[in-house]
């Protein structure tokens, strides 16, 4: 299906005054571009390590709409003109100009689908799509069925397959594991595939919760949301997911419980391993090991300096094209 295109240019001072005229005209979503700088708070929610260079805010800004092909597009079309007069009263709304074009109706959310294949991560792990039909395994293969929906983790990024090898050399049968921002849950399915006795993901995104529940269902190990809950148990082969920020809220580090895990992992980025640097040990029993990825390489020594200056041992720095991991003892 297809839809008309409505472009509006004009100023970020106008965005607020044309977006709820858009709205009284019975256009509900809208797209807004601009070159307004991010705000702090923005850069804690982006999960990328390298911030996007903007050009220099220069006021202007586009707005866009879409709406049905059936629509009376030139009636539309006029009232937002008159529309944008009205405003002018009140607002500088720039250049006011309307153009018009037509683009197609897509699946954004899942479409990627088509491109996240089954793949083999190493000798013995292999990562398949939950909708795929998987024929290629050999004897002693652990299989890993993934739908990560809109959270990150499918395996097949860098800093996934090296948290994934480091899995493997350093968690030992039995061990408790902690998986901090655990995205789709891959780490702690794998975790536990691996011999973990019991294992913990935690994220800021609820929704990255409730997928790596039902992940870890799919690959047939018990698993829980314990949002909650005031208490995480760490019950014998289950795994416990929890919605929660580790680095601010000390109340929720309790919860989680301290000293107790022989393995804490953190696919996340650079500049949130820093911080976490800090607390991490809290969890961590004696002797435990801390792997840590998702590290841009420019960003890899302060990551480590961050490690060392809070008492860690790094015993394995591991590289992967542009990304770098840490295994750090707690000693």
């Amino acid at each position: 299906m297809k839809w008309n295109k409505i472009t509006i240019d004009t100023t970020t001072e106008a965005v607020d005054f044309v977006s709820a005229m858009l709205e009284e005209f019975g256009i509900e979503g809208i797209e807004i571009e601009d070159n307004v700088p991010l705000s702090e708070e923005d850069k804690r929610k982006m999960f990328i390590d390298i911030l996007p260079e903007l050009p220099e805010d220069d006021g202007t800004a586009r707005i866009n709409c879409y709406v049905d092909l059936d629509l009376d597009l030139e009636e539309l079309c006029a009232r937002i003109g008159n529309g944008l007069e009205d405003l002018k009263q009140f607002t500088n709304v720039g250049l006011g100009q309307i153009t018009l074009g037509q683009t197609e109706d897509k699946d954004w959310i899942n479409n990627w689908k088509e491109f996240f294949k089954s793949f083999r991560v190493d000798d013995t792990i292999v990562i398949k799509p939950t909708w795929e039909t998987l024929n290629d395994t050999k004897q002693g293969d652990l299989v890993i069925e993934i739908d990560p929906g809109t959270a990150f983790g499918t395996g097949a990024h860098e800093t996934t397959r090296l948290c994934i090898s480091n899995l493997k050399k350093y968690l030992k049968p039995g061990a408790a594991m902690l998986d901090i921002g655990c995205g789709s849950g891959i780490l702690s399915i794998i975790g536990m595939k691996l011999g973990a006795s019991c294992a913990v993901g935690t994220d800021i995104d609820v929704n990255a919760v409730a997928t790596s529940v039902e992940n870890t269902r799919i690959n047939h190990i018990t698993a829980f949301n314990v949002s909650d809950c005031d208490h995480i148990k760490r019950k014998t082969e289950t795994v416990e997911f929890a919605y929660g920020n580790v680095i601010d809220d000390e109340a929720f580090r309790k919860r989680i419980g301290k000293n107790c895990y022989s393995v804490v992992v953190a696919n996340i980025l650079a500049d949130i391993i820093i911080p976490l640097a800090e607390v991490v040990s809290e969890f961590m029993a004696p002797g435990a090991y801390f792997i840590s990825s998702g590290i841009i390489d420019m960003k890899a020594e302060e990551v480590k300096q961050a490690l060392e200056e809070n008492g860690f041992e790094i015993v394995e720095t591991s590289v992967l094209k542009d990304w770098v991991s840490f295994v750090a003892k707690r000693v």
